[in-house]
């Protein structure tokens, strides 16, 4: 860092003696009785649960006697004993016996300790208010992998090595939220978004795991009445001007509410919009191919209103692999008319695959497996070259977006496969047939 925009510093030092001036210095009394807020989890497999904040008020001490209190659970009074305190170095943490006012420190040895509990003396125990954290309000199926493919890509397999990872992450997520099903193969992971449960998603995948995920859900809530209620967010939209009135179309169309619109400097309108969360489930893909990449989104929970009518995702049908067998150009140069194409030569597939989309609503099976048959005839064009066109590689985030409710997405350390939920065409045509 530089303080001089025309050269290039060597080090941080301009960065943090610029924080140093301008961040006013902690405010906390030494003398008074302890406070210190927990504000962020950790977990280590020797020591257990790790809480992490700032000493508000007096001085936390080694093997010192405690008491936990929460401002949102008032009959909350545990008395605890500090069994190991930590400051940091770097990203390093280093054993202390006493730290004060305005020192960031982690204290284990607390088993049920989690964000917004106050770490207090017993003689006068006080809680500092903060942020209540939100309930979920997104969840999906977390699933053993079963496709004809499975088992060959993955490290960790078996639904007793995904259920053992998602009880891992509740210690150190607490927006998070994890129930078993009546499979024994299946869980429900619930959270804050569907980019919440994709960093999950995409930390297991690099961890080795191999699993299966179905299409992101609203939790929905009922009042006293019984009616229906579903959660709503505010979305601060910022999008270049020239794509304001497509930006609101498309959120209008998922039922969103136009609460504000004003120009901000970079020739950008701010939109502030309220809209139902289902109505942010694939929004995120088509919005940055309408801004150019040049659009800005932020949400936060606003609440449950009451069910807000139906959204339609997706307007594209699937284009299904018919047989197992690998994918061979002459069969996706015939297929690549009904669509565009999700996967190219040399592709393993299997019945069921989804290899492409349909601009329809409909799906349609297509075999790209199948090869030219020979013949003794030549003609002009017989030995042109096929021109295929390059597929479309879709992200974790873009296949979440794509896949429809009888639809899984397959994931794995090296492949992001696209699979129709019943793979066997003639139930999967019943199953249709049977939910009209």
């Amino acid at each position: 860092s530089s303080m001089d925009a025309a050269s290039q510093g060597e080090d941080m030092t301009a960065l943090f003696d610029t924080i140093v001036s301008y961040i006013p210095a902690p405010k906390g009394d030494e003398e008074a009785p302890l406070q210190v807020l927990i504000s962020t989890i950790d977990y280590n497999e020797y020591v257990g649960r790790i809480g992490i904040g700032k000493v508000d008020n007096g001085r936390v001490k080694l093997n010192q006697e405690a008491v936990i209190v929460n401002h949102h659970e008032s009959d909350r009074k545990e008395k605890v004993k500090i069994s190991k305190l930590y400051e940091f170095e770097g990203l390093n943490k280093v054993d202390v016996t006493e730290a004060s006012v305005g020192q960031i420190v982690a204290i284990s040895g607390i088993a049920d300790l989690k964000i917004g509990d106050t770490l207090c003396s017993p003689e006068d125990p006080v809680a500092i208010p903060f942020q209540k954290i939100s309930d979920p309000t997104i969840s999906m199926n977390f699933m053993v992998n079963d496709s004809p493919l499975a088992g060959k890509e993955g490290k960790y397999v078996t639904s007793r090595h995904i259920k053992d990872r998602l009880l891992k992450e509740l210690n150190t997520d607490v927006s998070l939220r994890i129930e078993e099903t009546e499979s024994t193969d299946t869980f429900k992971v619930s959270g804050r978004g569907e980019l919440h449960l994709s960093v999950l998603i995409e930390t297991m995948r690099r961890e080795g795991y191999e699993f299966a995920v179905s299409k992101a859900e609203v939790i929905y809530q009922k009042d006293e009445n019984g009616k229906t209620l579903e959660p709503v967010e505010l979305a601060y939209v910022d999008v270049p001007d020239e794509f304001s009135g497509t930006v609101i179309s498309s959120l209008s169309e998922r039922k969103g509410e136009l609460l504000g619109m004003n120009s901000i400097a970079g020739g950008y309108t701010r939109l502030e919009f309220r809209i139902p969360s289902r109505g942010l489930i694939g929004f995120r893909g088509p919005f940055m191919t309408d801004t150019k990449g040049n659009g800005i989104i932020n949400t936060i929970f606003d609440g449950y209103v009451p069910y807000k009518g139906d959204i339609a995702y997706r307007k594209t049908g699937s284009l299904i692999a018919f047989e197992a067998g690998e994918a061979v150009p002459y069969g996706l140069f015939n297929a690549q008319d009904r669509g565009s194409l999700f996967i190219g030569p040399g592709t393993p597939v299997y019945s069921g695959m989804v290899i492409g989309s349909n601009p329809k609503s409909e799906d349609i099976e297509v075999n790209v497996c199948k090869t030219k048959h020979l013949t003794n005839t030549r003609t002009s064009s017989s030995d042109e070259a096929l021109r295929l066109v390059p597929p479309v590689v879709m992200s974790l985030e873009q296949c979440l977006d794509f896949i429809d409710n009888d639809e899984l997405l397959e994931v794995t350390p090296q492949s992001l496969r696209i699979r129709k939920r019943i793979l066997d065409p003639v139930l999967r045509k019943r199953a249709a047939f049977a939910r009209k």
